[in-house]
C-alpha cells in the first residue's frame, strides 16, 4: 500500500527564508500584524480585514482573563508541585477547558450552524438540546455585559448576522442569560470560522490570563493556603473534638 504524502500549508524555512501561510515572516508579519490577527491569518489563510481584526481581537481579549476560576487554581497549585515547568502548569489549567467552562463556544458554534444551515428555529434547536451551551452564568444575570459590548462591536464592524440572531432568540425563548462564549460561538461562524477549531479560541487566549496567573503566585502565592485549607477543612470531621 502507498503511503500518503506528508503535507503541511502552514509554514516552510530556510537558511535565510521564513513563510507562513504565503507571507514572509520577517517582511510582512512583523510589525505588521498583532496577535490576534496572526492568529486569524493561521487558522483562515488570510491576514483579516480591520473590522474583522477588531471583532477577532474583542473575541480573544475576551477569553483571557476572569478571575480564580477553576483553570486558574490548577495552574497554580500545579506550579506549587513543579514550579520548574512552568509550561506543565498551564497545559494543566488548560486541560479543563471543556463543556463547562470556556470551550462551551464549541457546541453553540456546531448547533447554530447547523441550524442556519438546515433552517431551524430558535424553539427547534432547543427541543433537540436540553442542555444548550452558552446559555446561563453564576455571576453576570440577568445580563452578560460582555456579551453586550461583543455584540455592539459585531454591529460596529458589520458582523452581526444570522448567527448572532439566532443565539440571541435562542436565549430569549429560554428566557436565560446569553453568556460571552455563547456570543463569540456565535461570532465564530459570522468569521467564517470552523467550528472544530472554535475550541481553540479560547486554548489561545486562556494560555496568556494562565501565565499571567502563574507571574502573580510567584509574588504574591496562594496555591499554598488554599491546599492547607482545603485539606484541614476536609478532614475536620474525622478528627477527634476538643
Amino acid at each position: 500500500m502507498a503511503r500518503k504524502p506528508l503535507k503541511s500549508d502552514l509554514a516552510w524555512s530556510t537558511v535565510d527564508r521564513i513563510f507562513v501561510r504565503g507571507k514572509d515572516l520577517p517582511g510582512e508579519i512583523l510589525g505588521h500584524l498583532n496577535l490576534g490577527d496572526m492568529a486569524f491569518l493561521e487558522l483562515t489563510g488570510r491576514v483579516p480585514t480591520p473590522g474583522e481584526s477588531k471583532l477577532f481581537n474583542a473575541m480573544v481579549v475576551t477569553l483571557v482573563e476572569h478571575g480564580v476560576t477553576p483553570s486558574a487554581l490548577v495552574a497554580r497549585l500545579t506550579y506549587l508541585g513543579a514550579p520548574e515547568a512552568l509550561q506543565a502548569a498551564v497545559a494543566g489549567g488548560l486541560l479543563g477547558l471543556g463543556s463547562v467552562f470556556v470551550g462551551s463556544m464549541e457546541g453553540v458554534a456546531r448547533i447554530v450552524s447547523d441550524a442556519i444551515a438546515t433552517g431551524k428555529d430558535a424553539r427547534t434547536v432547543l427541543a433537540e438540546n436540553k442542555r444548550m451551551p452558552g446559555l446561563g452564568h453564576p455571576i453576570h444575570k440577568p445580563v452578560d455585559p460582555r456579551t453586550v459590548r461583543l455584540f455592539q462591536i459585531a454591529r460596529e464592524t458589520g458582523h452581526y448576522g444570522k448567527y448572532c440572531r439566532l443565539m440571541e432568540e435562542i436565549a430569549q425563548t429560554r428566557g436565560i442569560t446569553l453568556n460571552a462564549t455563547g456570543a463569540i460561538g456565535a461570532l465564530a461562524c459570522e468569521l467564517g470560522l470552523d467550528w472544530r477549531i472554535v475550541k481553540g479560541l479560547g486554548v489561545m487566549a486562556r494560555a496568556v490570563g494562565l501565565v499571567g496567573h502563574i507571574l502573580e503566585e510567584t509574588r504574591e502565592p496562594m496555591a499554598q493556603e488554599i491546599w492547607e485549607r482545603v485539606d484541614e477543612e476536609a478532614s475536620a470531621h474525622l478528627k477527634p473534638k476538643k
